[in-house]
């Protein structure tokens, strides 16, 4: 995806009231506690990025890393989505197996990313009011 589609959150990455910049992850979920344990293959695509440091500490290097940390959320729920798919074609027992494999595979990627994303637009607009827009 470019990084003009990215740039923006749609209704589905859109980082809801609840979601609290990433405490209601961190008060409910302990997320910060268990999220370092899990890999992160970023880097190992053409083009990607590691999530584990920001790229940089200003505004632009902190956008840069919302996008990734977008296109990253995305992935893991196109992944998801294709779990129905395995109806098709499997029993019902192996069906569901392979969608609850999905959704414990992935979902806390998505956790991770919506954390990481929420923590990262906070700091943003905070640098951003402090600056004057600039």
């Amino acid at each position: 995806m470019s990084d003009e589609r990215l740039s923006r959150d749609g209704w589905l990455l859109r980082i809801r009231p609840f979601e609290a910049r990433g405490r209601w992850y961190r008060r409910w979920l302990r997320i910060h506690r268990w999220k370092d344990r899990l890999p992160e293959a970023g880097a190992l695509f053409a083009g990607g990025m590691s999530k584990r440091q920001l790229p940089a500490l200003d505004v632009a290097g902190l956008e840069l890393f919302v996008r990734e940390t977008r296109r990253a959320e995305l992935a893991h729920w196109w992944a998801l989505w294709c779990g129905p798919v395995f109806v098709i074609w499997n029993p019902p027992l192996a069906a569901a197996l392979l969608i609850g494999y999905g959704v414990v595979v992935n979902l806390p990627f998505i956790l991770i990313q919506r954390y990481n994303r929420a923590r990262t637009q906070g700091l943003i607009e905070r640098m951003t009011q402090r600056t004057g827009g600039a």
